[in-house]
């Protein structure tokens, strides 16, 4: 891990940019993190748009975490933002949104070619992330994970045992086989749903809800489209890792 830049937030909050390796991303620290007091870390997923896109985003995210004192970070997904062009994934991209502009029902063989290799890609590679990010002497976990595709945090919460508790947003594809994996899953999990997303079938929400293995789960739906979550909804998903990260 190289970092890059580093600057003050006004709330204190310590932002760092970083590499790992070709892999752009970004660490907050609040100011309480030190050394001799290493703080939890909360891993921020995000849809495949890019880090200077969902930055506005990332960082309020960051800064609610940080008020609880928790570091955050996050990495860029492959394909996305400044990594290089990823051929599939720009043709299943291109494929879904003909889908859409056509009305369309959205194939399994589209959301399996768009999701199934990203996952595969990403999930390794948030694994080498928090591998450098927990060797700092600021960060000493437990972690959380939070938002992004749905897909990538269900398989991090199979096969990452340092990840003890997942706020998922259930406003992504999902492929069919990931619904077996999310059997598997057993940690608490915090689940926010639109009621009206209109990229988001409601009742597969709800049946990958009902597959999560975890004993401790719960279900958070709120009215509106993709982009019209409350802020109130914020503040719940804090109070959830402040009940399993410290």
């Amino acid at each position: 891990m190289r970092f890059t830049t580093e600057q003050r937030l006004d709330d204190g909050v310590l932002e760092c940019e970083f590499t790992l390796g070709e892999i752009p991303g970004i660490l907050w620290t609040p100011p309480s993190a030190s050394a001799s007091a290493p703080v939890p870390l909360i891993l921020l997923g995000h849809p495949p748009l890019g880090l200077h896109r969902m930055y506005p985003r990332l960082v309020a995210r960051a800064q609610r975490a940080a008020t609880e004192g928790f570091a955050a970070a996050t990495i860029e997904l492959p394909g996305s933002g400044d990594r290089p062009r990823w051929a599939a994934a720009e043709q299943a991209r291109a494929d879904l949104r003909r889908a859409l502009e056509a009305g369309e029902p959205v194939s399994d063989e589209i959301v399996d070619a768009l999701i199934l290799p990203l996952v595969d890609k990403a999930v390794p590679e948030s694994q080498a992330a928090l591998d450098a990010l927990l060797s700092l002497p600021e960060i000493g976990g437990p972690v959380g994970y939070s938002g992004g595709v749905i897909s990538v945090g269900i398989r991090l919460a199979v096969v990452e045992p340092r990840i003890v508790a997942a706020g998922f947003f259930a406003g992504s594809f999902v492929p069919r086989t990931m619904f077996e994996e999310a059997r598997q899953v057993t940690i608490p999990l915090h689940v926010l749903l639109q009621w009206d997303d209109e990229g988001n079938d409601r009742q597969a929400a709800l049946d990958l809800f009902d597959a999560f293995g975890s004993r401790e789960k719960s279900l958070h739906a709120n009215m509106g489209g993709h982009t019209g979550v409350p802020q109130f909804a914020g503040e719940d998903v804090a109070g959830f890792f402040a009940r399993h990260l410290r």
